[in-house]
């Protein structure tokens, strides 16, 4: 949490040959459980109590592109059985909806937690997880990269000069030596 794995997704998507097409983010733990379904597949007008619009879910919504979707393991078993086929036929299938839709989308996926002990804990189903580790990318936390302090730093002091119309030039070596020695635990 926190190390830019959003950062890093929308990056690969702008060095790719996607990068014309949607960026799709979406946080699986932010959602509760019986909502998740629209939100991946969408839904017809009337396919439940609360649907009164057509709706195109995130799968369509990047057609094309990326999606990119944080915390997969907070999703439930039986919705990550549906990711899984929609990566495999590649169609998706709105809810109240009996037509299926073509959809050619990128996934790129995180967690904050290893992928395989994620696995053996029960929190990603195993098939899926084979599924999408196609390539996997480790993002260390910054208590592990302290070299990218002074990066930082300067990002955002060069974001936040021009917000705030501000001429702040730097950090005092006292400053950055705190910096480094801070251990980081949120991140």
């Amino acid at each position: 949490t926190g190390t830019g794995k959003e950062t890093v997704a929308l990056f690969l998507h702008n060095k790719s040959p996607r990068k014309n097409e949607p960026f799709i983010a979406f946080n699986c733990a932010n959602v509760t459980p019986n909502l998740l379904e629209s939100r991946f597949f969408g839904h017809e007008k009337g396919a439940f109590t609360s649907a009164s619009d057509r709706h195109s879910g995130l799968f369509e919504q990047a057609n094309g592109g990326t999606l990119f979707l944080d915390e997969i393991n907070a999703m439930p078993p039986g919705l990550q059985a549906k990711i899984l086929r929609v990566l495999q036929e590649r169609h998706v299938r709105r809810l109240g909806d009996s037509r299926e839709r073509p959809v050619d989308v990128r996934i790129i996926t995180a967690m904050n937690t290893n992928p395989w002990q994620a696995v053996q804990e029960g929190q990603l189903r195993e098939d899926l997880y084979f599924r999408i580790n196609v390539v996997q990318l480790e993002i260390p936390p910054l208590r592990q990269r302290l070299d990218d302090i002074p990066l930082l730093v300067q990002h955002f002091l060069d974001k936040y000069n021009r917000q705030l119309s501000k001429q702040v030039l730097g950090l005092s070596d006292e400053v950055e030596l705190l910096f480094r020695a801070y251990h980081w635990p949120g991140n």
